[in-house]
């Protein structure tokens, strides 16, 4: 989703934004302002509807306080109201009352003014309905900014005030009953720079911004993207299964995963000490490239982006290739994937530092069979050569969108035949010039398999160099 801005509460809210008073008729009509208004763009003059100067109603305080608890509410059941903005009463049966303060709401039935009874202060008194909203309504929230333009929403996100990550929530101006997110961002290009996002609305009432993650409220929807990292970046938090390692030798290897720098690996930010131990990473939207394959994006997929994807890959790998890293688990379930198809590796959880060249596993030691290299399989030796050989498996993930390797095979067998020289075939549709590129990364001598960096090169340049007459088939 907003790929790199974080979530905080949005500072361009109404405050500031008061109406001011204004003669109206004080009966409801066509022409009536809704119960809440939206706000200005930093500015502007405000254009929020104003309370009734004229009442309708005629109650004495006396009279209004004996009649307090006699009315009952038309309002769908819902009593509990909050307050958008300041009122300050201008008759004796008005009602005064701060933004942010909680209402019971005892008759709407006379119009635009309803008699209400403060929590803050127990009084009681009529307030203009265009101030107050439901309490558990997206109208009472500061983020929700109602019928505002794209235009405005992002002059007041740009602001001068305002950093990476601000946001605000308003009504989608091309589809009615969506809302739309709106995100200050920044990049190197543009500078600072508002993001917009379409939030769909489910007919079961629930509300989604991607169909994998859905939610029963828009509310619960901006909470489950709120985490943040220092408040400004977006962030994923995992927490490692107690017992797995101690805590200090985990601690060591992740000041060593914390210095790998890339823009196709996923940056591991914060370690939290005590089991159960938390990792704090990069978040990236769409998930696991694996699961990402197997939904309804990936079976829209053809070749050019599969190999866009895994020239990414290769290139986070010659990365971890130049500083001598070894992944030991590369496969499309530990690749992240991000807006616009960008992938990610990440799930360095088996990773060590190359000490002497090769990593040893130690004994019992569990790891995939099917993406492991003989040598590291069999002898557990682990190398970057290794992790070329995983990366061929890798491709032939993305060729079958996420198809488990060697099909109708058990880890036993997948050993024994690989041993024996055997290398998966072709996939359907893939071009034999991708399936000459997996048998390179499966030579049986390690020292033989190309370079992440030669695989880098291969792909980035694939549609000039080897395929420039490929034609998009019905699957690839």
């Amino acid at each position: 989703m907003w790929r790199g801005g974080g979530f905080r509460r949005a500072s361009p809210h109404r405050e500031g934004h008061r109406p001011s008073p204004a003669t109206q008729s004080s009966s409801r009509s066509e022409g009536t302002p809704a119960a809440t208004a939206s706000p200005c763009p930093s500015g502007a003059p405000c254009q929020v509807p104003a309370p009734p100067t004229t009442h309708t109603h005629t109650h004495t305080r006396d009279s209004l306080v004996r009649r307090v608890f006699c009315f009952v509410t038309s309002a769908g059941g819902v009593t509990m109201f909050v307050a958008l903005y300041d009122y300050e009463s201008r008759t004796a049966s008005d009602l005064s009352f701060r933004k942010g303060e909680r209402l019971q709401i005892i008759n709407n039935t006379e119009g635009d003014w309803w008699l209400a009874q403060s929590f803050t202060s127990g009084k009681s008194g009529y307030i203009p309905s265009n101030y107050v909203a439901p309490l558990d309504s997206i109208q009472a929230e500061e983020w929700y900014f109602g019928k505002i333009t794209r235009r405005d929403s992002e002059r007041l996100l740009l602001s001068l005030e305002n950093r990476r990550g601000t946001f605000l929530v308003r009504d989608s101006e091309t589809t009615k009953g969506a809302y739309c997110l709106s995100v200050l961002d920044y990049d190197v290009t543009k500078g600072l720079n508002v993001k917009h996002y379409k939030i769909r609305k489910l007919d079961s009432g629930g509300f989604y911004i991607t169909s994998r993650t859905q939610f029963t409220t828009l509310q619960q929807l901006v909470n489950h993207y709120r985490g943040t990292w220092n408040g400004t970046t977006r962030v994923a938090i995992k927490t490692l299964k107690p017992g797995t390692m101690s805590p200090e030798a985990f601690l060591q290897e992740a000041q060593v995963m914390k210095k790998l720098r890339h823009e196709k690996l996923v940056q591991l930010y914060a370690v939290v000490s005590e089991e159960p131990i938390y990792i704090v990473t990069e978040y990236m939207g769409q998930g696991s490239l694996l699961d990402f394959l197997k939904g309804d994006m990936g079976k829209m997929l053809r070749l050019p982006q599969l190999v866009d994807m895994a020239s990414q890959i290769a290139s986070g790998m010659a990365y971890v290739e130049r500083m001598n890293y070894v992944h030991r688990d590369l496969r499309a379930a530990n690749i992240l994937v991000g807006d616009n198809l960008v992938c990610k590796v990440a799930d360095f959880g088996l990773a060590r530092l190359i000490e002497d060249n090769e990593y040893t596993a130690r004994q019992g030691a569990k790891f995939p069979i099917k993406w492991t290299a003989p040598e590291a399989a069999l002898y557990g030796r682990f190398t970057i050569k290794s992790d070329v050989w995983s990366f061929g498996v890798l491709l032939t993930e993305l060729a079958t969108k996420g198809r488990v390797p060697y099909p109708g095979m058990v880890n036993r067998e997948v050993l024994d035949q690989v041993d024996r020289g055997y290398r998966m075939p072709c996939p359907a549709d893939c071009p034999e010039s991708l399936h000459d590129l997996m048998l390179q990364c499966w030579k049986k001598d390690p020292e033989e398999r190309p370079t992440f960096e030669y695989l880098q090169g291969f792909l980035e340049d694939y549609f000039t160099s080897t395929e420039p007459q490929y034609q998009p088939g019905d699957n690839l």
